[in-house]
């Protein structure tokens, strides 16, 4: 397989999916049904750029590391097939067609894309002086939520916030389960995250940011005026939640990685809970 294929993980879009749910809950809310065409090309091709520029930055800081951890040891950069300056380049035209994309919409949307890029290049050198890189993972992947109602209706309402804040919950709650596969060799290497933070106390702390999620999710039914649709749409992502702690509960990498990937799911069932209440 080709290895910048490889090295944009296009190869393992899961990242693409739990990226895009977020954003496709902000769209269809924002446009209170279906979005204009226009917006849903520009926002679907952004985060599959925007994803695949997050996972070539994060090889090329992640590049040396890579070789201490067995799952990474094959990754491109690291095996030497592309080289850290071409992965550098192939970063910057990502972020420039990303950026000419922010620019068939609005100004506020062109503004809170800024922030998005900064916070983009940011996370993946935060694992070296922080235990919260998952958290600065959830405002980058979040950011798309006010960006979506930005280029929808030229202001970001406070509903936004709620979903903007879901996200971010969501995504430090998939990341530590997908950290918790690597947390042994992270502790040698001396990486930072929130599975090597949380230590003995990660199910119990997963469990409790999963109640907040749930609650969050609720708080956006009572905002947007949800129905029933979606009130089932979150009971049966509570039975998902149940199911992701029953996976990660011996603490297994194969497990946890397998819960992390699981998560997309949870992102699919909300969205088709919000698609099926606008529809109806």
């Amino acid at each position: 397989m080709n290895p910048y294929f490889r090295l944009m993980r296009l190869d393992k879009p899961v990242g693409i999916y739990l990226l895009l749910w977020p954003t496709l809950w902000a769209l269809f809310l924002a446009a209170d049904g279906l979005p204009r065409l226009e917006l849903l090309i520009i926002f679907v091709l952004g985060v599959v750029i925007m994803r695949s520029a997050g996972c070539v930055i994060n090889d090329y800081a992640d590049r040396k590391i890579d070789k201490l951890v067995k799952r990474t040891q094959n990754r491109p950069i690291t095996s030497g097939e592309i080289s850290a300056k071409s992965a550098l380049i192939l970063f910057f035209i990502m972020m420039l067609s990303a950026f000419g994309l922010v620019l068939m919409t609005n100004s506020l949307t062109i503004q809170l894309a800024f922030a998005a890029a900064g916070l983009a290049t940011l996370y993946p050198f935060t694992k070296r002086w922080t235990h919260l890189p998952q958290f600065v993972l959830g405002l980058a992947f979040a950011m798309s939520v006010p960006m979506a109602f930005a280029a929808t209706n030229n202001n970001v309402p406070e509903g936004a916030w709620w979903v903007f804040s879901a996200t971010v919950i969501w995504t430090v709650v998939y990341d530590t389960m997908y950290a918790m596969a690597d947390r042994e060799e992270d502790l040698k290497i001396g990486v930072k995250s929130t599975a090597v933070l949380f230590a003995k106390f990660d199910k119990l702390i997963i469990g409790l940011l999963q109640i907040c999620l749930l609650l969050i999710l609720i708080k956006v039914s009572e905002v947007f005026n949800l129905g029933i649709f979606y009130d089932i749409s979150l009971i049966l992502s509570a039975f998902l939640m149940i199911y992701h702690q029953n996976l990660i509960r011996n603490r297994e990498k194969t497990a946890c990685f397998q819960a992390f990937l699981h998560n997309n799911f949870i992102g699919m069932t909300i969205f088709i809970g919000i698609l099926v209440h606008l529809a109806t």
